[in-house]
């Protein structure tokens, strides 16, 4: 049930008999790419619900949990559709609406309303009203909201923050509104939804014990390559990793648009069991948590389809055995994108540098990490990262989640000291291109739109391990 030119996972092209199909065998490989609804109830799920499969006449199906809400449905208490993976299409797709989804997860329309969505995107406010909902069943107001509402659920179950600081830190502009929203996406009231105990909630935490989170991701996840990447890379000061292969944890800093943070993530042994990873994010301003959690998903691939990969490059005779043999290789991307533009120009030993001299120290260091990397506004002096600095600090160079991948690219290879083999690198990891090439080795069409995961399948054949 994959799309055949591109190998996506795609619920814009399954028909509405091939759904209900994945909602009857409870395929969790669909969890994200659409939802369904249920006239008898009134709530919506995701394809892999537990409950009781409902007829197939009383069934809608919809291509985001926002478009299901602005339907008048709840979502469903066992399933939790507001907590699935993201659609990898959003990842895969460069026109306006893939990037678009982008930026509304990233909290753009939160921090500048639709005005500044559609002015990142070069389109007028009603242009992107209508592609929005044309392919969405939603425009950008109700995709936010769906969001906001989802940051308050963790919020009110993982945290003892008054209700009326969780209203504002989740985006909402009142108090009544967030309470009339948690009731028309939950039925329940703001106190009634954090007095739930389910399995898997969590304990309700002080602020400074920081939010615990689950972080869901769809199918197999080969977690061992995604942290030997992150141990090999680690920028002292800024990342660390710790802990014994398997048991290992990855904490850095953020610099945030409210704050700072500091996040740390779980690897997973195998075995272990769930589709998650094991997250907890401290935050000096708790309206970050939205953009925070973004960057962590992007970091570690959280969206990716790992079904689909597996379908295109398992076809490749150079690659067959490999995807075989490790499931789930990822294409990680970058918590902060313009810090790892710059560290890759400078290179790890400057880098470093950078940080001591110019990267803002923590009011509290946390173990080895005791600084902020530096912004680009701070490097435009600096005589290798200065060139690069200053097209970040002044727009010419942009690699915000909504950014064009093409014009970014071009713009990068025009800055003095910026090869191609940075740019793929910028590319693929700091603009979560799921297709580039691998520098240096002949490229095959036939494995696109996938050709950044058949990068990370050839840089890490030589050294896996059964």
């Amino acid at each position: 049930m994959t799309d055949t030119e591109t190998g996506t996972t795609s619920g814009a092209r399954l028909d509405e008999d091939t759904r209900y199909q994945a909602v009857s065998s409870r395929d969790a490989r669909f969890d994200g790419v659409f939802f369904f609804a249920v006239a008898t109830t009134g709530i919506y799920c995701r394809p892999s619900c537990p409950a009781v499969t409902p007829k197939r006449r009383n069934v809608s199906f919809f291509p985001t949990a926002a478009a299901a809400q602005g339907h008048g449905f709840r979502a469903c208490r066992r399933c939790r559709p507001d907590a699935v993976p993201g659609s990898a299409e959003w990842n895969v797709r460069a026109d306006v609406v893939g990037r678009a989804v982008r930026m509304i997860g990233d909290g753009v329309v939160d921090r500048e309303g639709v005005p500044g969505l559609a002015g990142r995107l070069g389109y007028s406010a009603r242009q992107v009203q209508r592609q929005l909902t044309a392919e969405l069943g939603a425009g950008p107001v109700a995709l936010a909201r769906a969001q906001r509402a989802h940051t308050a659920r963790v919020l009110l179950q993982t945290t003892g923050l008054p209700v009326t600081e969780i209203a504002f830190a989740s985006g909402f502009a009142s108090v009544r509104q967030f309470n009339d929203t948690i009731r028309a996406v939950y039925a329940r009231t703001p106190s009634e939804l954090r007095a739930e105990t389910r399995t898997g909630a969590g304990p309700r935490t002080a602020l400074a014990a920081g939010v615990p989170l689950r972080l869901a991701h769809r199918g197999p996840y080969a977690a061992r390559e995604v942290f030997d990447l992150l141990a090999a890379e680690a920028l002292p000061g800024i990342e660390e990793v710790v802990g014994a292969p398997g048991t290992r944890t990855y904490r850095r800093t953020l610099r945030l648009p409210y704050g700072t943070g500091i996040v740390s993530v779980d690897e997973r042994a195998p075995g272990g069991g769930g589709r998650w990873l094991e997250a907890r994010i401290h935050l000096t301003e708790l309206r970050d948590l939205t953009t925070a959690v973004q960057r962590l998903r992007r970091l570690f691939d959280l969206d990716a389809d790992p079904y689909a990969v597996a379908e295109r490059l398992g076809a490749d005779p150079e690659l067959a055995a490999e995807v075989a043999a490790r499931p789930g290789v990822r294409s990680p991307g970058a918590a902060e994108p313009e810090e790892f533009a710059v560290r890759t120009v400078v290179g790890p030993d400057e880098a470093a540098r950078l940080v001591e001299r110019y990267g803002t120290p923590l009011e509290t260091p946390c173990g080895g990490l005791t600084h902020l990397f530096p912004a680009p506004a701070a490097l435009t002096a600096h005589p290798v990262a200065g060139p690069l600095a200053a097209a970040l600090a002044d727009g010419t160079v942009r690699l915000d989640p909504g950014a064009d991948r093409d014009a970014s690219a071009a713009a990068l290879a025009a800055v003095p000291g910026v090869g191609p083999e940075a740019v793929a690198a910028v590319r693929t990891r700091a603009l979560g291109d799921p297709d580039v090439p691998a520098p240096g080795l002949p490229d095959h069409p036939h494995r696109r739109p996938w050709r950044s995961y058949a990068a990370r399948y050839l840089a890490t054949s030589a050294v896996s391990t059964p």
